[in-house]
């Protein structure tokens, strides 16, 4: 069989080299047939590969050939791959070309590609996908459903995407010294203190703990420290212990001032700043001022030079009875499109599978009960992409790593499984800079806790990107450790953030929610999993298949959808 396709392809090769056949009138196939033929035989393909064997006359008989031709340790199709295959085609016979010209204008593609992934009726889908939904966010920005069907998929050009190699900062990923003793601890809070208290200093002249037990009574004393305690008195004035490098020290908010309504987007561990007047006996500071460390007003975030895109997706859940295939095969068949030809970059911000034994009876909703077939079968999802896009991707709660943050990025033997695209892995959290623009992304366990501690007007499921409002003001992905929160304590914090990033990137809580703080476009991106049991029973209703879309120019975001 093998050898009658190379006969094949070379014939049809021949004589399209020879000009025997034309171009036009001939049906061709799609990109995203391609892509999924090569899926089938174990390929993912540069765009620009894809391209040159969309524009042969039996597309089917050339992707054979070419995974005949090309080494056994291949893993992704590339131009190089496939040019020596037209360019050593045989000339055609001249006695064949009348007759098999003929069966070829006749004929139509097949419709069994022998894809790894399931094709969707048009009819069908074009009914699920037939109008835009409402979501949270900035109402400048745009809310549509794409027709990927085959009639509507539109090829794209034949310019190939050019996306600059990105640049990660802040991966834990070997370089992790935890051994969770509890000395280390101490030095990962010392850090956190000694980094935050920058950004603070230059709004107060503070003094340390130790120095402010020994003033007089009525000075006017500034500190700086870390949230040890929150508690009401019996007259409803709340009382915040700090603690710094030399000791703690009581401060007092009385309930009748204007900055009482900022001790409600306090958290423990936090660090702020207090400037007020100390009591008679020098016992407490009565608080004037409040400040956290904050995204300045000022901000202006840098944007690229060019009209270039990223896709923003998280929580993909492979392995889950609920995953959404047909939904990420829409998705994918999207990217192939004339309509996507300027999206270059696919961040995706953790929970690539579904993991096991990550919640009670869960092996009971899992369609693969192996993590590592799971990851088998989310690298083959992957293929579909775009060989020419800059995929980088971290880890989340669900995936094979620890849990306690900052986690590493995956192990040698999931990013071996995971290589046929080339992505880049980092750890969760990392700061990744495309095009001049830096997105911070983090998978986002730690909005569970911001949601759970603060008022729902300040933070939500429903408005999740407000929960990632509190965290750019304290300067912290995850400001409270205990909890659910699991803190990996390490010499340094990488949890801090010391540069404000240009976009905020998070999933976890599977809702869809973006919105601009000081300039920083903040953006959770839902996930591609539907309602599971465990979700039903602590009424979590996800946003599913909807993929924000960021023109890096200039910031705006499209949000799609795949369901």
């Amino acid at each position: 069989m093998q050898w009658l396709l190379r006969q094949m392809s070379s014939l049809w090769f021949g004589m399209l080299l020879a000009g025997a056949i034309p171009r036009v009138g001939v049906p061709l196939e799609t990109h995203s047939r391609i892509v999924q033929s090569l899926a089938a035989h174990g390929y993912n393909a540069e765009r620009a590969a894809v391209t040159l064997l969309a524009g042969v006359d039996d597309p089917q008989a050339a992707v054979s050939a070419v995974a005949e031709s090309v080494p056994d340790d291949t893993l992704r199709i590339t131009v190089d791959d496939v040019r020596p295959v037209l360019d050593d085609a045989p000339a055609p016979d001249p006695t064949a070309v009348e007759s098999s010209h003929t069966q070829t204008s006749a004929s139509e593609p097949s419709s069994e590609s022998g894809t790894s992934t399931p094709s969707t009726n048009p009819k069908n889908q074009s009914k699920q996908q037939g109008s835009a939904v409402e979501t949270k966010g900035s109402s400048k920005t745009q809310v549509s459903t794409p027709d990927t069907t085959a009639a509507g998929s539109r090829s794209r050009s034949t310019a190939t995407r050019s996306p600059q190699p990105a640049e990660i900062a802040g991966d834990i990923t070997g370089r992790s010294t935890g051994t969770g003793e509890y000395k280390q601890f101490v030095t990962t809070f010392r850090d956190r203190y000694e980094r935050l208290s920058k950004l603070l200093g230059g709004r107060v002249n503070h003094r340390p703990a130790s120095a402010i037990q020994s003033m007089a009574g009525g000075s006017e004393a500034e500190m700086i420290g870390l949230v040890n305690d929150i508690r009401s008195t019996a007259s409803g004035h709340w009382l915040i212990e700090l603690e710094d490098t030399t000791g703690t020290f009581p401060v007092l908010v009385m309930k009748d001032r204007d900055i009482a309504e900022l001790v409600d987007d306090l958290l423990l561990d936090e660090c702020i700043a207090v400037q007020g007047t100390l009591s008679d006996d020098a016992g407490i500071m009565f608080v004037d001022s409040l400040f956290f460390p904050d995204v300045p007003r000022t901000f202006r975030p840098s944007t690229a030079d060019r009209h270039v895109q990223a896709a923003l997706i998280s929580d993909v859940h492979v392995g889950s009875q609920e995953f959404m295939a047909e939904a990420w095969d829409r998705f994918t068949n999207w990217l192939h499109t004339e309509e996507a030809e300027h999206v270059e970059y696919l961040l995706i911000a953790g929970d690539m599978v579904e993991g096991v034994g990550v919640y009670p009876n869960q092996d009971e909703e899992l369609d693969i009960i192996d993590i590592f077939d799971q990851y088998e079968a989310f690298s083959e999802h992957l293929k579909a992409v775009p060989g020419d896009m800059e995929i980088v991707m971290i880890p989340g709660n669900h995936d094979a790593v620890r849990l306690a943050e900052p986690q590493p990025g995956f192990d040698e033997e999931l990013r071996s499984i995971m290589s046929a695209h080339d992505c880049r892995i980092s750890g969760n959290p990392s700061t990744v800079t495309i095009e001049g623009v830096s997105v911070l992304m983090y998978h986002g366990v730690s909005l569970d806790e911001v949601i759970a501690e603060l008022p729902e007007h300040k933070a939500s499921y429903d408005e999740p990107h407000k929960a990632m409002y509190q965290l750019l003001k304290k300067r912290h992905v995850a400001p409270q450790y205990g909890g659910r929160m699991r803190l990996a304590p390490e010499t340094t914090d990488y949890l801090v953030i010391d540069d404000v990033p240009d976009i905020f990137h998070t999933g976890h809580v599977h809702k869809l929610g973006w919105g601009k703080y000081h300039n920083v476009l903040a953006v959770n991106s839902g996930c591609w999993q539907a309602q599971t049991e465990f979700q039903k029973k602590v009424n979590i209703d996800p946003d599913v298949a909807h993929a924000p879309i960021v023109d890096l120019d200039t910031l705006h975001m499209t949000v799609r959808k795949f369901a």
